[in-house]
């Protein structure tokens, strides 16, 4: 599976960065959050290569359930998809853009990839494994590395969200004392920590499951833990919630090595 996936974020991720180059118009959906035909035709190929290699499991894509697509029940195992991550990135001509997908079994995110296509960045992980891999300038893969979060260290690193700051991630990042801050967009955030480049990911702000699974994934087989702010691990396949919409995510805060222990 993990090798399908592989696959897929690559074939997107080439689609991806076409349309980067060749540059194309700016919608907006419901909830004004910025959508491009880069999200779309990366959405296209994911979709339907995991459908093709695995049809009794259900999919939970960002776009689709944008447009009104009926998500179908999720008991045990299904895929999460973020097919452009950090559209606001990708719109305003920074690197930190990514595709993503994850397998969810029974609220847990067990596989994923995270693929940066801009700068070719890609970090996979399942059960046990992270692993940061070396991409050539044609889309394959010429090497692998294991990766493993790293006891903190002093000044602890924080990584935090480029776009969607907020004032209680500021009052936590005060309150752990000198802390060495990284801005990054997207799910990298999570790959910092994965592969011991970062310690901290505090995130006080609106997220979906879809924005947050594949990096969790790769975490959490990196040694780490995301955790929402009662000290629980983050669930996936959250729905008919009676305070948010479907597929939301509670505040939360992913860590390394000390989370895990």
């Amino acid at each position: 599976m993990l090798g399908v996936f592989e696959r897929l974020a690559l074939d997107a991720g080439r689609e991806v960065m076409r349309v980067f180059h060749e540059g194309c118009a700016v919608d907006s959906k419901a909830d004004s959050s910025p959508v491009t035909e880069a999200d779309r035709e990366s959405e296209k190929i994911i979709l339907a290569g995991l459908r093709a290699a695995y049809p009794d499991i259900p999919c939970v894509a960002e776009e689709e359930v944008a447009a009104g697509i009926a998500t179908p029940d999720l008991d045990g195992a299904f895929f999460l998809i973020d097919p452009l991550d950090g559209t606001k990135e990708f719109v305003n001509r920074r690197t930190d853009f990514t595709v993503n997908i994850a397998l969810v079994r029974h609220g847990v995110p067990e596989v994923g990839v995270v693929f940066a296509p801009c700068t070719g960045r890609f970090f996979s992980g399942r059960p046990g494994k992270a692993e940061t891999l070396e991409i050539d300038a044609d889309y394959r893969v010429t090497g692998r590395r294991p990766i493993t979060v790293r006891e903190g260290g002093t000044p602890l690193a924080v990584v935090a969200s480029r776009s969607h700051n907020t004032p209680e991630t500021d009052a936590f990042i005060r309150d752990l004392g000198a802390a060495e801050i990284v801005s990054v967009g997207s799910s990298l955030k999570f790959c910092l920590l994965a592969a011991a480049e970062a310690d901290v990911y505090p995130r006080f702000g609106r997220t979906m499951e879809w924005d947050t699974a594949a990096g969790d994934a790769v975490l959490r087989a990196a040694g780490g833990m995301t955790r929402t702010l009662d000290g629980e691990p983050l669930a996936y396949g959250k729905r008919n919630q009676a305070s948010d919409s479907d597929f939301a995510n509670p505040h939360f805060v992913a860590t390394g090595k000390s989370a895990a222990t």
